[in-house]
């Protein structure tokens, strides 16, 4: 006899809920708004909007479906099961935040402040549950990197991956790209985006140069990549700092710092190790995220 799907719940703590664990009562969580000069009420009407959305989403279950649930910072200990289907009822960057620990499950994005958030991953409003559940539309594919270390590390990531000092110091790396010379380099990072990032962190970088160079959309199998505040010097070079990675490109980054850590979308307490002389590879990742 075969179960019954599994629907995970993914949401993130509030900003009230924080606050409270933090000060230790409501009382004492509103006085420290107050005295930053902010509006308790815009928090609390916040916190209660999460709360029901979170409650009429997961109406929409069915009865007879299993159920499962995790926070934010809970994500690298849950484990996800090949058909559960990921309902993620929060942020846009909530759904990038899972993705990295997904494989081929379906997500339902939805937004519990329409209008507040951009809604670009988070596409659904709340009473809008029942009937994804029921008439499973399919998914859209959405390209995701990974980077890659010779001894066997791996990271995913829906937006970008970084790569840099963990102090945000100076790194040093010899970086080889597609068709060009291997060059050493001294640089704040290094940035690999997919078509989804390429609205955030990506296009920010991509704005501040003036680059040329034509960012990806989500669904494309490419990459851009940009190397930031690269220094020129007797043994360093700034040849190769952006560029647009193939569906079968790499970029291959030897590290000459004595560490470096890679982290994707944001969460830096997530992130791969790297030391001298290791070799980390960054390319278009054969999984997707299949979003609804």
């Amino acid at each position: 006899m075969s179960l019954a799907p599994r629907v995970v719940v993914v949401s993130r703590a509030t900003e009230l809920s924080e606050l409270v664990a933090r000060h230790g009562t409501p009382a004492a969580a509103a006085f420290f708004l107050r005295t930053r000069g902010r509006d308790v009420d815009e928090v609390r009407a916040r916190d209660a909007a999460q709360a029901e959305a979170l409650a009429t989403a997961t109406a929409g279950i069915p009865l007879d479906w299993r159920r499962g649930g995790v926070e934010r910072a809970d994500l690298p200990r849950f484990l996800f099961a090949p058909d559960d289907v990921v309902l993620v009822v929060g942020q846009d960057g909530l759904v990038a935040n899972v993705a990295k620990y997904l494989d081929g499950q379906t997500v339902i994005g939805v937004d519990p402040e329409p209008g507040r958030n951009p809604g670009v991953l988070v596409r659904h409003r709340p009473d809008d549950v029942a009937a994804l559940l029921r008439d499973r539309p399919a998914p859209t594919p959405l390209t995701m990197v990974e980077a890659v270390t010779d001894d066997g590390q791996s990271l995913r990531a829906l937006n970008e991956v970084y790569l840099g000092s963990p102090t945000h110091q100076t790194a040093r790396w010899r970086l080889t790209a597609p068709g060009a010379e291997p060059e050493r380099q001294a640089s704040s990072g290094l940035i690999v985006a997919t078509g989804t990032g390429s609205t955030g962190w990506c296009r920010s970088v991509w704005l501040e140069r003036h680059s040329a160079l034509r960012l990806p959309g989500p669904v494309e199998a490419q990459l851009a990549w940009f190397v930031r505040e690269a220094w020129p010097s007797p043994v360093t070079g700034t040849s190769s700092t952006e560029g647009v990675l193939g569906p079968d490109d790499a970029l291959r980054v030897t590290v000459e710092s004595d560490r470096l850590v890679v982290f994707g979308d944001g969460l830096e307490a997530d992130h791969l190790d790297l030391s001298y002389g290791q070799t980390v590879t960054l390319r278009r990742s054969a999984t997707h995220l299949a979003l609804t």
